[in-house]
């Protein structure tokens, strides 16, 4: 979800009226992905990265995070979603992670569409824990490095009990991952849209769901 800065700077705007749009474009996009049927979403909301910016900033987008999670959860788990967390949510602090994690639990039987929310997250400290994990279980005796294959590593990561995602969509123009699940996106198709994130609307994730659509995935294989 990139572009609430150039959005904001665009229009002579503080940052963090930038990034309120862009809590509105997430409401939109959230509709969009139950509207196509769609079973997981994954949204980049804040990369461990994102705390090398500016303490007033990082406090405007902690508190809007808070604020949708209070006035607006109540809708998500009225529609039937499923809230995850991956990341490292703890450094936003003890009572906002609190409320993350009573979320989490309170969504936890729905079914229409599971809402998993990057926070702190960065895919490189995943993968890093995910090692950790599995090296100390063969330090304590309990697997042998012969046992680790693609499968068992994938099932020490964050999103062990999420598919693989099919699509990637990065918004703003920018052509790269950042650091998001780049494990797990191996076989993705890569989607990157010219629209700023807070101009993010329906018709977009329309968009990006017909250019997948229109692609062939092999995997590897060649088409029959």
């Amino acid at each position: 979800m990139d572009g609430n800065g150039r959005w904001a700077r665009a229009r002579g705007v503080p940052i963090a009226q930038g990034h309120r749009e862009g809590g509105e474009a997430v409401q939109r996009c959230v509709r969009a992905a139950m509207e196509h049927g769609v079973d997981y979403l994954t949204l980049y909301a804040f990369s461990s990265e994102n705390w090398r910016r500016s303490g007033e900033e990082i406090s405007d987008l902690t508190g809007l995070m808070q604020f949708y999670l209070r006035h607006r959860f109540r809708e998500l788990d009225e529609q039937g979603v499923r809230l995850r967390i991956i990341g490292d949510p703890e450094r936003f602090g003890v009572s906002f992670c609190r409320e993350l994690r009573r979320a989490e639990e309170k969504t936890r039987h729905n079914t229409r569409l599971t809402l998993a929310l990057a926070l702190s997250y960065g895919s490189r400290a995943e993968i890093a824990g995910s090692a950790r994990h599995l090296a100390e279980r063969v330090r304590a005796g309990t697997l042998e490095p012969h046992e680790i294959d693609e499968a068992l590593f994938a099932s020490a990561l964050q999103t062990h009990d999420m598919p693989d995602p099919d699509l990637v969509m990065r918004t703003s123009g920018e052509s790269r991952l950042s650091n998001f699940l780049l494990w797990q996106s191996a076989y993705a198709e890569l989607v990157f849209l010219d629209v700023l994130w807070p101009d993010f609307g329906e018709k977009d994730f329309a968009e990006a769901m017909m250019r997948y659509m229109r692609r062939q995935r092999r995997f590897g294989g060649r088409p029959e």
